[in-house]
């Protein structure tokens, strides 16, 4: 049992050198008013943490746990307990869903204060969007239970991502595209957009993932691309058909092969990920639509002002569940849990996830505290 407060760190200029430092974290007896300290007990770690270290500077990702200089915190989510709290109505033991850093701790400071939970209102993060800062308690929660919590911290944010991608596609009649490009398909921000635009009764257009040679056959068994392709096969797609490119890979070369092959028919494209981090680059100069980033809070405060009060979390939990159903089905799931605890196991999954080696249908749910998975 891990009972020493530390960080687990990478270096930003070379993300899979990592190392595991110590903590400075107050005890209950010296915490200052205002504060609260949660024990962090378990978070995931999926290709979506690998983008956020390979958009650490551009999207400040790295700025919401500062560490030390030339080095980064990974954010990631997942399940925290209170241990120790200056701050009225919380209380010790309670339990938070939200944004956390790759510790065995953090320390807050609460503002907005509700029943549904509260909002960090740290100085250094209020630059950065406030869907981050949110804590959710677990007792407040309608989509909680216990027992989704591995699924939950695994496939929640992702899906918000993937369910908004989805709903401005169709918001903007998909550029008048008949096919929409995924790469990375295999991923499962890739794979929760893909399974969205396949509920589509009224499709009038093709769903085609773009992966490695390693993860071809599982992209197929999902059975929700109308078409799976390699990355070294795309230019056996009709160039003349007309495309969006949703690029979760982040790898610019593949990105300039697309739009050169398409060149005008290329109606629009984003990048959201950034699975092949090493290979990332600009998308300056080339043919068609100009590559932008693309960033799901925008959508969902749009959605907001469209749809009204709860217009947007009604929407996403009816996809939540249908989502769920399939991925985690008795028979023929898209995903099995694999737990790991303490510093060598955070280590080797993170080293595999960023060097690309990690198996597509594994959720790795993990812990600095000492956690003991059942």
């Amino acid at each position: 049992m891990n009972n020493q407060p530390i960080e687990f760190i990478v270096k930003k200029s070379h993300l899979p050198e990592c190392k595991v430092v110590a903590l400075e974290v107050p005890t209950a007896e010296n915490l200052p008013e205002g504060q609260v300290v949660l024990k962090v007990d378990q978070f995931a770690f999926t290709s979506n943490n690998v983008t956020y270290a390979a958009f650490g500077n551009a999207m400040k990702y790295w700025d919401f746990f500062p560490t030390q200089e030339g080095w980064g915190n990974i954010p990631v989510w997942g399940f925290g307990d209170v241990i120790a709290s200056n701050v009225d109505g919380i209380a010790v033991g309670e339990r938070f869903y939200g944004y956390y850093p790759m510790a065995s701790h953090l320390t807050v400071t609460p503002v907005r204060v509700s029943a549904s939970g509260f909002n960090d209102g740290a100085e250094h993060r209020q630059a950065m969007h406030g869907l981050y800062n949110q804590y959710l308690r677990t007792t407040a929660d309608p989509g909680y239970t216990k027992e989704s919590e591995d699924v939950q911290v695994l496939l929640r944010p992702l899906f918000v991502t993937s369910f908004m991608i989805d709903d401005f596609l169709e918001d903007n009649q998909f550029f008048g595209a008949d096919t929409v490009l995924i790469s990375s398909a295999s991923s499962k921000t890739a794979y929760g957009l893909a399974f969205m635009l396949s509920l589509r009764r009224d499709k009038a257009y093709k769903i085609v993932g773009l992966t490695s040679a390693g993860n071809q056959a599982f992209v197929q068994s999902l059975g929700i691309y109308d078409q799976v392709l390699t990355y070294d096969q795309v230019e056996t797609l009709d160039a003349s058909q007309s495309v969006v490119y949703v690029d979760m890979a982040g790898n610019g070369q593949l990105r300039s092969r697309l739009h050169h092959h398409f060149n005008d028919n290329m109606k629009y494209s984003c990048a959201v990920g950034g699975t092949h981090w090493e290979e990332l680059g600009g998308g300056a100069n080339l043919p068609g639509a100009r590559p932008v980033l693309f960033f799901a809070p925008a959508q969902i405060k749009k959605r907001m002002t469209d749809w009204g009060p709860g217009g947007v979390q009604t929407r996403l939990a009816t996809g939540w569940n249908q989502f769920m159903h399939a991925v985690m089905a008795p028979e023929g799931g898209w995903m099995r849990v694999h737990h790991g605890s303490g510093i060598e196991a955070v280590t080797q999954v993170v080293q595999s996830m960023l060097t690309g080696n990690a198996a597509p249908d594994i959720g790795h749910v993990l812990s600095l505290s000492g956690k003991v998975f059942a």
